[in-house]
């Protein structure tokens, strides 16, 4: 007897920790704490969700917002100024065809990145980068009823699928697999903003199946302006920080940081905590939270208040559709509606990819079926469940311990082997390739009873493939038979 498979949502990522206790005061520049040291586990999304009302939720939109909300007031000249300092990028034309399509009317999503350009003064940070760089990377999610929202964190080190992308000289780049963050660089490889933001945004759609409709970018040294102007935010880190790439050396305990010491803190990694991407993720998220919260109670007067918006502005890129305070404020006043326990960051659930490469220490990989049901959500504009993603993040099912053999349901010669191809690429194990009994046109999973979380794993890389529990299928392995419906490159 066959029995069909509903996909459950089951995240695992490994072991679940709570946010650490933040020290000092609470409210108007409330200290953010350091996370401190913690055993590398393979877990890549701890969903933290923001407590207090007005908190928004990016690099940008996070200090930008609440004072945004002002400039109504302010006089013309001072708004044409502002307002001319936001830089804008064509997309149009660089983002190609076969696009997601927009299956939520009415919602938006907005990728943020926090760019490591080194051109001008951001130069001295980083050694031989010749390239933009991109240490931050998210994807805001902004519901049609605008009643909640969902931020999600990707981590810089997840080994995607890149595709091919305008390096704005009139070459293309080649499809790979590499870092996410390489998408900006490779796109922007002639310095040019727009083609950075194409690339990212056509590698965060191939690879979530989300159809994003806003970039923004801001740089290393509009952030440390935004700090300045606020006079510094307290940090509380509970051991020294010693970061030579983050230029920071940074003592123990509660101090206040501006200037390079504050763009050295939200850069640091291999010299506080665990050395992860994911724990900067966490004090990025937390160092966020404390500017909003400052920036709501110290952008009173109005050269702080000027000198805020004049280095956000200047700092910012975004699409041509969002580049200038009318629609930035408009932005603004959706999000500041939100109700507090409506407002949830979280990062794609993953896993180290050394559990699928040995060789490779440095890369994380996304966790199936649990990021495609994220994904998929938010896709659906449907709010997630932070509790279940919390109490479901235990266990993950490793790409690698996936044992598939794949049958050609097609008819076409040699099909059966490129999509074993591919899921080789993305970790699993083939062990072997044929011909089905007959050709299909729906693409299906097929698995014995002890294999239900393995035929999970791959039957939510493959768009619309069903999972069918079934007692005559092949002991040990995940069958897949590959129909005339399965598009190669929508393979995950």
């Amino acid at each position: 007897m066959a029995v069909e498979l509903r996909r459950p949502v089951r995240t695992g990522i490994g072991r679940v920790g709570s946010r650490p206790a933040r020290c000092g005061r609470d409210g108007g520049g409330a200290p953010v704490g350091s996370r401190g040291k913690q055993r590398r586990a393979p877990s890549g999304g701890r969903p933290t969700r923001l407590t207090r009302r007005g908190k928004i939720v990016t690099w940008v939109v996070g200090g930008l917002a609440v004072s945004v909300l002002g400039v109504a007031g302010v006089g013309t000249w001072l708004y044409q100024s502002l307002d001319g300092n936001i830089g804008s990028a064509d997309l149009d034309n660089k983002l190609g065809e076969g696009r997601p399509v927009n299956l939520s009317p009415g919602s938006k999503n907005i990728v943020v990145v926090g760019s490591d350009s080194r051109d001008g003064a951001n130069a001295k940070y980083g050694k031989d980068l010749t390239t933009m760089q991109s240490d931050t990377l998210m994807v805001m999610h902004i519901p049609a009823n605008r009643k909640w929202a969902t931020v999600v964190s990707f981590p810089r080190d997840s080994w995607v699928e890149i595709p091919e992308c305008d390096k704005g000289d009139g070459a293309t780049s080649t499809a790979q697999r590499s870092k996410i963050n390489a998408a900006f660089a490779i796109g922007g490889s002639t310095g040019e903003v727009g083609s950075a933001a194409a690339c990212t945004i056509r590698t965060v759609e191939a690879n979530t199946g989300l159809r994003i409709d806003h970039f923004m970018s801001v740089d290393f040294q509009g952030f440390k302006g935004m700090v300045n102007a606020l006079e510094g935010i307290e940090v509380c880190p509970e051991e020294a920080i010693h970061d030579e790439k983050a230029r920071l050396d940074l003592e123990a305990g509660c101090q206040t940081v501006k200037d390079e010491k504050a763009l050295g803190y939200v850069r640091a990694r291999y010299g506080v905590g665990d050395g992860s991407d994911i724990g900067r993720i966490g004090r990025q998220q937390e160092f966020m939270e404390a500017l909003a919260e400052k920036a709501q109670s110290k952008l009173t007067s109005p050269s702080s208040l000027y000198g805020f918006l004049e280095s956000a502005t200047k700092s910012l890129t975004t699409d041509e559709d969002l580049a200038g305070i009318k629609p930035l404020y408009g932005l603004a006043s959706e999000l500041k509606g939100i109700p507090k326990d409506r407002l949830t960051f979280l990062t794609v659930p993953n896993y180290p990819r050394e559990a699928d490469v040995p060789a490779d220490r440095a890369n994380v990989v996304w966790q199936y079926p649990q990021a495609a049901d994220l994904f998929t959500s938010l896709a659906t504009d449907k709010e997630v469940d932070k509790k279940k993603l919390t109490a479901d993040a235990k266990n993950p099912v490793y790409a690698s311990s996936v044992r598939v053999q794949v049958l050609n349901g097609t008819g076409v010669s040699g099909r059966a082997a490129a999509v074993a191809e591919r899921l080789r690429e993305a970790g699993l194990t083939v062990v072997g390739t044929g011909n089905a009994p007959e050709n299909t046109r729906t693409t299906k999973v097929t698995y014995p009873q002890a294999l239900r979380e393995q035929a999970e794993v791959l039957s939510s890389r493959l768009p619309d493939a069903k999972a069918i529990q079934d007692a005559a299928a092949a002991a040990g392995v995940v069958t897949l038979v590959v129909g005339t419906d399965l598009d190669l490159d929508a393979i995950r």
